[in-house]
């Protein structure tokens, strides 16, 4: 270790480091400076000493594939911009410590105890000891540090704050007592494993995969416990669009069983055909056994599951159109995913209640709008559904109009302007030297 935390954020690397990371603008990149500086004082202040080590966690967003992973399909993802940062140093102690922006009080692990702990389900002390728990289950080395976390991933904006704080624990672990040799894909499964045996939530790993790995990544779940990764090579900063994520905060309480209930139908239609999941049945398949699926498991799941049928392929085919640098057709295949989303998959909106539709109604807007314009574009519902946020590429020159008719229709500062990040978590000090 040559330099500090604080001698570090001094280093011209970090300009250069920081403009791929967070945007090219000298604004943006003096803005995160500023960022960091702030994360270091804030760790001198509560540990009264300074930190050794600067580390990012990314946030992301699913591209296309919704729903398609937990039924053994492709998804295309992205590592995104908003992230969580992380100021640490090692302690000889027996404990982890961290202070996280927001939170008065530490959440702390001790090393001697690393067992499931009942009440601190859905907490980040959860996260933080499943996730030390699992790194000694495997047989890597652990230790004590102190660490302050500060992030700007929005909470419930879909784009994954959780797995980017497990992701971040995990490389922090990973870089501070196993010299990094532990892969992108094994960190990400110990967070998968951190969120759902000790934070409690069944969540797939779509998410930690993608912020572990970073850039635009298709993952291919077929074997769920090794699913396979395709760095895709593209630079969408060389087009003329930009990313969007609209969060029309609608309220995701009450919504467990929505979501449920799409892997739930999907399998049923796979067991119809004796499998597990949908990965592997055709469209013919279901055509040539319509009248039988109809009357045993109804229409919404067939239908859930001709989604999945369409989406899993439409993922291989955006990657095809984007290694072309075809990106008009990459346009109109995310059109194409959020139409199916919206009418097959059926996740848009809950039935509960039908007055409170702000993901269709957001989607309306920004399809009339895009059509309106007759420039390319393209939208989609973003993530799980149902409530929370959806996903717009739109031309750079529309964007502030945009932003105008829907913080109108719903509040200000819900559209979030977004960059594709080209890394995944990492720890600052092996970038910059």
């Amino acid at each position: 270790m040559s330099i500090n935390a604080k001698q570090l954020l001094k280093n011209p690397g970090i300009k250069i480091l920081f403009s791929n990371l967070y945007g090219k603008d000298d604004r943006i990149v003096k803005n995160n400076i500023n960022r960091y500086l702030k994360n270091v004082k804030t760790f001198e202040n509560v540990f009264f000493t300074s930190p050794d080590y600067l580390f990012s966690s990314p946030s992301r967003t699913e591209i296309c594939g919704n729903h398609t992973d937990h039924n053994g399909g492709r998804v295309l993802a992205a590592s995104v911009s908003p992230d969580s940062i992380a100021s640490v140093a090692e302690v000889d102690d027996n404990t982890i410590t961290i202070y996280s922006e927001g939170y008065s009080d530490p959440f702390i692990v001790f090393l001697d105890n690393l067992y499931p702990v009942e009440k601190e389900k859905g907490t980040t002390t959860a996260i933080l000891r499943g996730t030390v728990a699992r790194f000694k289950e495997l047989g890597y080395n652990i230790g004590g540090f102190n660490a302050y976390i500060s992030s700007n991933v929005l909470i419930g904006s879909g784009l994954s704050s959780s797995a980017s704080i497990e992701i971040l624990i995990g490389t922090i672990i990973n870089h501070l007592f196993n010299s990094n040799k532990i892969s992108k894909n094994e960190i990400a499964l110990i967070g998968q494993y951190a969120e759902n045996i000790y934070f409690n939530k069944p969540c797939g790993l779509m998410d930690q995969l993608t912020i572990a790995v970073g850039g635009i990544i298709s993952i291919d779940f077929k074997d769920s416990e090794n699913p396979v990764v395709h760095k895709v090579g593209f630079e969408i900063d060389n087009e003329d669009h930009c990313l969007l994520v609209v969060n029309t905060g609608e309220n995701h309480a009450d919504l467990i069983e929505d979501y449920a209930s799409i892997p739930k139908e999907m399998k049923m239609v796979a067991r119809f055909f004796n499998g597990n999941v949908c990965r592997g049945i055709s469209f013919q398949d279901i055509v040539s056994n319509l009248h039988s699926l109809r009357s045993k498991i109804g229409d919404r799941a067939i239908l859930r599951a001709l989604h999945f049928i369409e989406d899993d392929q439409r993922v291989m085919m955006q990657v095809s159109a984007l290694e072309k640098n075809d990106f008009n057709t990459f346009l109109n295949l995310v059109n194409e995913s959020g139409n199916s989303s919206c009418k097959w998959l059926q996740n848009c909106h809950t039935t509960k209640n039908h007055a409170e539709q702000s993901l269709t109604l957001a989607l309306a807007l920004t399809e009339i709008y895009i059509k309106k314009t007759g420039i390319t574009g393209a939208c989609r519902v973003h993530g799980g559904g149902f409530a929370g946020t959806i996903q717009v590429f739109l031309h750079k020159d529309l964007v502030d109009e945009y932003i105008a008719l829907i913080e109108n229709a719903f509040s200000k500062n819900c559209v979030n302007k977004l960059k594709f990040r080209p890394m995944g978590a990492i720890c600052i000090n092996s970038i910059v030297k």
